[in-house]
């Protein structure tokens, strides 16, 4: 984490598990073998992440802003999912998106029907 980043996460970097990996394929690798299901945010899924059940072990996979994500990178997502827009926005910054894509997983996990939230 560059000094920038740090002061832009706000004290969250202390706070939330971040891991660097040299290789984003055996990383996804490790991870389907591990029982992690990996999400791809790609604007052209045919679902969206409103419709997907999170409460199980999830990653979410991010791509660049612009170009999304890789071909094999997105070959290599168990399932992709999009963000619903409107109007004329195309695309979201991927901080906005991940943060979108993390509170929906949340959300979901706290509404588990062991852990009613608030209705």
């Amino acid at each position: 984490m560059t000094p920038a980043a740090l002061k832009a996460a706000a004290g969250a970097a202390e706070s939330v598990a971040l891991i660097e990996v040299t290789n984003l394929a055996r990383a996804l690798e490790a991870m389907d073998e591990a029982g992690v299901r990996t999400v791809g945010a790609a604007g052209e899924a045919g679902q969206s992440l409103y419709e997907l059940d999170l409460r199980g072990p999830t990653a979410w996979v991010l791509g660049a802003e612009g170009s999304g994500l890789r071909r094999l990178t997105r070959e290599r997502c168990d399932v992709l999912a999009r963000i619903p827009l409107r109007g004329q926005v195309e695309s979201l910054n991927v901080s906005v998106a991940a943060g979108i894509c993390l509170f929906e997983t949340v959300r979901q996990r706290a509404h588990t029907p062991d852990r009613p939230g608030p209705a």
